[in-house]
């Protein structure tokens, strides 16, 4: 892609923004990046920037190529207001993927992809390629390519936002974890959120492998396919019993791992198939597992207090997510949830709560939907809190229970976000059972 002396703006004065506009002058375009923000803190002077951006600034600016955040939706008037007749507009993951020249192993799903990313990159790393974990996890593709050496494989985490925005993106490999209704605040229908997603194989060949969990609903595809599942024997990969296994040979134990509940029993599955088609050995990849710890607040171990396992999953964004959490669920579950509305239908939650959950704790935004879905199922009491939550729940929990704390969908009314409102929960827990 030839940018010199094209006019570029950059849409967004975050990390991808930034990142872009870096990139982008690296290659000798003329750059300038618009943020609709009153200020913007701690930006570096050598990158001009207009804060306070409006439409009029877009057409005022007139670009060759616009390059947009992916926070930033894709059709507003304010991205339209950059475009001209014939200008293209794409994501700062487009723009990175056309500067790179090794093998791109991209990863979406609704669920799961962080800890896929991160577990791919620690096998990669332990198989002596060079790798980074970037994209919608990790750092921005732009500021992994003004790396002064740049890795042979990316281990790229993909959101329905990037993908939105691609034209030539094209991964030698491509994981597809899982779908289920989410961000219904950014979409009118689900179609769209799906459709998003989907383009992750739009540019894929014979040569590539996409690899998908058996089940989902995927078109006919250019590339090659394998399947894995943790629910069916008719996949490449499957697994029971704490194994995984290829048809009815066990490759790989996960029952001393902390990998071993079903939804990241996926995870290692998808992984594997991607890692074994570069050649790298179940060995080398068992090696890893057995020391591999997932990032934070997903299902992760608080404390357990007389007798009472108190569980962080406060990832869980969405209703596909708090599902999962459940079904892997062994003991009688009190349930924690709630936060911002999103537009999603817990009603289909219903028959797992009836299977796991001896009661629920509601909070949030969306309190009294979920009291008014829960309650005709399970005991069901509301909280005005995230505190409070921790105390009822603690006040409902039996001698072997699991107080799960798994929201079902983002904290954007209380908390900054999921990192955030998981050490709140983690805090509170703490302080009560110290006391």
């Amino acid at each position: 892609m030839n940018l010199k002396n094209l006019k570029v703006a950059i849409l967004g004065a975050g990390r991808s923004g930034k990142a872009a506009a870096r990139l982008a002058m690296k290659y000798g375009a003329q750059v300038r990046v618009f943020d609709s923000a009153t200020a913007v803190s701690n930006w570096p002077e050598d990158i001009p920037l207009t804060t306070s951006a409006t439409t009029d600034d877009g057409k005022e600016y007139a670009a060759d190529l616009v390059v947009i955040s992916p926070g930033i939706e894709t059709n507003c008037e304010f991205v339209t207001s950059f475009a001209g007749e014939g200008v293209e507009i794409i994501g700062e993951m487009e723009l990175a993927a056309r500067f790179f020249t090794g093998k791109i192993i991209a990863i979406t799903g609704t669920n799961g992809k962080t800890t896929t990313t991160a577990l791919l990159e620690k096998i990669l790393i332990h198989a002596g390629k060079t790798t980074v974990a970037c994209g919608n996890y990790g750092l921005p593709i732009a500021e992994v390519l003004l790396f002064d050496e740049i890795p042979e494989i990316l281990a790229l985490e993909v959101s329905s936002f990037q993908l939105e925005t691609i034209r030539d993106f094209h991964p030698d490999i491509a994981i597809w974890l899982n779908f289920a209704p989410d961000h219904m605040d950014r979409y009118t229908k689900i179609e769209d959120y799906y459709n998003a997603k989907l383009r992750i194989f739009e540019n894929m060949g014979s040569q590539d492998l996409a690899i998908i969990r058996t089940g989902e609903a995927i078109p006919p595809l250019h590339a090659a396919i394998q399947t894995f599942s943790s629910e069916s024997d008719d996949a490449t990969l499957s697994y029971r019993d704490g194994k995984i296994y290829e048809q009815e040979t066990p490759i790989l134990d996960l029952s001393e791992t902390v990998l071993y509940q079903r939804h990241n029993a996926e995870n290692v599955m998808a992984v594997t198939l991607a890692v074994r088609h570069l050649g790298i050995s179940t060995e080398s990849i068992q090696e890893v597992l057995n020391e591999f710890s997932p990032p934070g607040h997903r299902c992760e171990i608080v404390c357990k207090h007389d007798d009472i396992l108190w569980l962080n999953d406060s990832k869980a964004t969405n209703l596909h997510a708090l599902e999962a959490a459940l079904k892997s669920q062994d003991a009688p579950v009190i349930l924690i949830a709630g936060g911002k509305d999103k537009g999603l239908d817990y009603h289909p939650l219903q028959p797992m709560l009836e299977k796991k959950v001896r009661a629920c704790v509601v909070f949030g935004q969306i309190t009294d939907q979920l009291y008014d879905t829960f309650s005709p199922i399970v005991p069901t009491v509301k909280a005005s809190d995230l505190k409070d939550c921790v105390v009822k729940a603690r006040e409902l929990a039996e001698k072997g229970d699991t107080v799960l704390f798994s929201p079902g969908t983002s904290s954007f009314d209380m908390f900054t976000g999921y990192v955030q409102r998981g050490q709140a929960f983690r805090n509170a827990v703490n302080e009560l059972n110290s006391n």
